[in-house]
């Protein structure tokens, strides 16, 4: 009876801490925030996730010029212009090859991170930034579509690096209190690159049939103001402790991005996380598909981060101009109106950030995903009925706006926080490998059907969005748990009865992460909850 007496008063305080009861979480305002932090985040996603925004809007406004440098340079070499057909797949190349890129870097990452570490890798994948950069504004004068199409693979590849490398950068150098905030620089920068690519594009700027070239080359400036910076600052003291065995480096890091000297409770922290690691063995691709244990959770991760793709919104992105002209606007006015999405899609953005954990991740993917596909039905209505009625391109841009508001509420962003909580520590790294590889395939399919799909339905081509976001609203509604504020081992739990296993599988897993030898009370204490606020981080 004490020894049961003890555990659930060791328990309780693990809990305690767990639910963020200690001092730390109960006054936020202790926290320093470093100089060093705050550039370490604002460089790193200025080199990284800004330039993916950036690349996904930045073809959109040249794309009649770049086509035209296609059409006369086949010209020039064939003595015939390019068909149609021909024209279309190859822009449809052109602009889904970027996906290839960021598909090679996401299976790569991981063997970067492993070899030159969180900051390294992210300086190293500048070098991919400054080559795209130079193949894509000089391509024209070469006279070589190909190095154009070979530069937008590039920097798929450094996407797709910078995309993995960024978040966990970020993450392990960053305090609790304020892990989320600094993590939101990630999803921001990729909405303000997107809404620099539309202002880079208008007329007045380089959007213009002699300075698109610069218009593809301007991705190298982020790049080298990269460079320029993240040396001078620290590594991941994560990094430095657990995988270096480095603890003076990774003391010097930890004081330099906390602000403060005494750094004896993060080191120790890491120290936990590192033994609880070591009785942990991350399975394989291959094995996480046949454990049974965790069998819907992976078909979860891979319908939401397929409908994440296949919803539509890389669509309205890369095609924007062109359906707002055949929407009725007219085309002198079309590159302001575009404006407008990007600013929807950042405030969207920050207001589902602010949100998530009061609402819940469930409530709001179920309305994101129905919210689109009604503005999809919608959209083809109004696109059909457009030349009967003088206002009705309006409706047709204010769904446009709706479809892009309604995928930054929860769609967006929230596929990524469900493949890191519905898995346990061991499954983790498989399962974002395979949440990764769909995204890049799925986002490749779209750019290279799209075009395809939109001449042969015209008006109708969003119907096929529209099932997608359907389907998915009611496959998350009918097997997706609520996991907001539940543990790793709660949520294994929630999925146990449709997986058909015992509710005892995820607890003897957590009994592996957890199992220290107790020295003291007080020790105990601290290893464990040291652990579970590990495990919780995610």
């Amino acid at each position: 009876m004490v020894e049961d007496g003890t555990e659930r008063t060791q328990k309780t305080e693990a809990k305690t801490e767990h639910n963020g009861a200690s001092t730390p979480q109960a006054q936020p305002k202790k926290v320093k925030l470093s100089f060093p932090l705050v550039c370490a985040a604002f460089f790193g996603a200025l080199g990284s996730s800004y330039l993916y925004g950036y690349n996904l809007s930045v073809v959109n406004a040249p794309a009649l010029y770049i086509k035209s440098f296609y059409n006369r340079t086949w010209m020039e070499r064939y003595g015939e212009p390019a068909l149609g057909e021909t024209l279309t797949l190859l822009w449809s190349i052109t602009v889904s090859i970027f996906a290839i890129g960021g598909l090679l870097g996401a299976l790569v990452v991981s063997l970067l991170i492993k070899v030159l570490g969180r900051k390294g890798t992210l300086l190293v994948n500048n070098i991919f930034a400054v080559i795209a950069a130079l193949m894509m504004a000089l391509g024209e004068r070469a006279g070589s579509f190909e190095m154009i199409i070979l530069g937008r693979f590039v920097i798929g590849v450094d996407s797709g690096i910078a995309l993995s490398a960024l978040p966990m950068y970020l993450g392990e150098i960053s305090p609790k209190e304020i892990r989320g905030s600094i993590g939101q620089f990630n999803s921001v920068f990729i909405c303000l690159g997107v809404f620099t690519g539309q202002v880079l594009g208008l007329p007045e700027l380089l959007g213009q049939e002699s300075r698109w070239n610069f218009l593809l080359g301007f991705l190298a400036l982020p790049a080298v103001l990269q460079l320029c910076v993240l040396p001078f600052l620290p590594e991941s003291p994560r990094f430095l402790l657990m995988e270096r065995r480095d603890e003076a480096r990774a003391e010097k890091a930890f004081q330099a991005f906390l602000g403060k000297k005494d750094v004896t409770e993060e080191l120790e922290e890491v120290h936990a996380e590192s033994r609880a690691q070591s009785n942990l063995r991350a399975v394989s691709v291959t094995e996480l598909l046949r454990n049974r244990a965790v069998r819907w959770q992976v078909i979860t991760v891979i319908v939401t981060m397929a409908c994440y793709q296949l919803c539509g919104l890389n669509a309205i992105w890369y095609y924007t101009n062109g359906i707002l002209a055949d929407a009725g606007f007219p085309k002198s006015v079309v590159p302001y109106i575009t404006l407008s999405t990007g600013g929807v899609e950042t405030l969207a953005a920050i207001c589902s950030g602010l949100v998530i954990e009061r609402v819940g991740r469930r409530p709001l993917l179920i309305f994101g995903f129905t919210a689109m596909a009604v503005s999809f039905g919608l959209l083809t209505i109004f696109l059909t009925f457009q030349n009967r009625v003088s206002w009705m391109p309006y409706l047709s841009f204010a769904c446009i706006l709706a479809v892009i508001a309604s995928f930054c509420s929860g769609p967006g962003g929230i596929p990524f926080i469900l493949t890191g909580e519905l898995f346990e520590q061991s499954f983790r790294p498989a399962a974002f490998m395979i949440a990764g590889t769909i995204n890049w395939l799925a986002n490749f399919a779209v750019g290279l059907l799209f075009p395809f799909i939109q001449e042969a339905l015209d008006t109708f081509a969003f119907m096929v969005f529209l099932v997608v976001c359907a389907l998915g609203a009611v496959f998350l509604y009918f097997i997706l748990p609520e996991t907001k504020n539940k543990t790793f081992m709660e949520i294994s739990e929630s999925f146990a009865k449709i997986n058909k296993v015992s509710d005892t599988t995820p607890d003897k897993e957590m009994e592996m992460a957890l199992s220290v030898t107790p020295r003291s009370k007080e020790a105990t204490n601290g290893t464990v909850a040291g652990i579970i606020q590990m495990e919780s981080s995610f």
